[in-house]
């Protein structure tokens, strides 16, 4: 259920069984538990972090004054008034308390990349497209956490025969098994209804060390699978085994000629930037 202007209905559907559970392993605990919360991210320094964590590459001080500029969620104080923003909706409209919060990517059935603030409640998973130019909630998507029974992490993959490609990996969550998309569904690149997401880590996750947390595609996962594990358990859903399995396999994109995504990712048409004289 989408909620915005107006809310939309949740769609089950059903899934395939495919490739070879894993549990989670204690290093992806570990990573999970470095997850921000809102407490921990007003806590910090809003200036920008002189260090960098072990294993993310170190801008220069020209990079770092460049995406500064270029991403309006890398302006000071963006991101702290978007949660500030979404934590005062959540409250008022759901009745709950964020318990973490991620600026990640989302990569949409066409391979198309857009921003997206993630929130995870004690029973939902919150998918926000924030516009952080006029720092506004335009719509959220609210995905029940007892429903998600599949979790995927691996690398892209893509037909045989397609043009498209994307590399390094991300994270596929899935939710409901009573139906599948339908054909219609999968190949309109506007559909919204689609039983699954994905998400990437966001381009600014070398900015600072407070992004490189927030952005962290493994940790966020691992701090998924904690609350959908807690969601099971307190609100089992009748008729669905309990839990959901997790994954490592490849994550099938189905797209081809893939020019529509060339476009708009190399002119991140998916983000708030600032583009000049041509308006977002």
């Amino acid at each position: 259920m989408s909620q915005g202007g107006n809310s939309e209905e949740f769609r089950p559907v059903e899934l395939g069984d495919s490739g070879t559970q894993k549990p989670l392993s204690p290093k992806m605990e570990k990573k999970g538990e470095a997850a921000a919360t809102a407490d921990d991210w007003e806590k910090k320094d809003p200036e920008v972090a002189s260090g960098t964590p072990e294993g993310a590459a170190c801008p220069n001080e020209f990079d770092r004054k460049f995406m500064l500029k270029k991403f309006f969620v890398a302006r000071p104080g963006s991101f702290e008034e978007a949660i500030e923003d979404l934590k005062s909706h959540v409250t008022a409209k759901q009745g709950e308390t964020v318990q973490s919060f991620w600026l990640l990517t989302e990569v949409d059935h066409w391979n198309n990349e857009k921003e997206r603030v993630v929130l995870i409640t004690e029973k939902n998973l919150l998918i926000c497209k924030y516009d952080f130019i006029m720092l506004a909630c335009q719509q959220i998507q609210k995905v029940p956490l007892n429903f998600v029974d599949r979790i995927i992490h691996g690398p892209f993959s893509f037909p045989p025969k397609s043009l498209d490609k994307r590399d390094g990996e991300g994270v596929r969550i899935y939710w409901d098994k009573l139906r599948e998309a339908s054909a219609i569904a999968r190949w309109n690149p506007w559909s919204s209804d689609i039983p699954y997401t994905t998400f990437v880590q966001h381009p600014v996750r070398n900015f600072s060390e407070k992004f490189a947390i927030i952005c962290q595609v493994e940790a966020f996962m691992a701090e998924l699978m904690q609350a959908v594990q807690k969601a099971h358990q307190a609100d089992p859903v009748p008729g669905r085994a309990n839990g959901a399995v997790v994954l490592n396999q490849p994550i099938v994109i189905e797209t081809y000629a893939g020019f529509m995504s060339f476009i708009g990712n190399r002119n991140k048409l998916g983000y708030s930037l600032a583009r000049g004289s041509v308006g977002f």
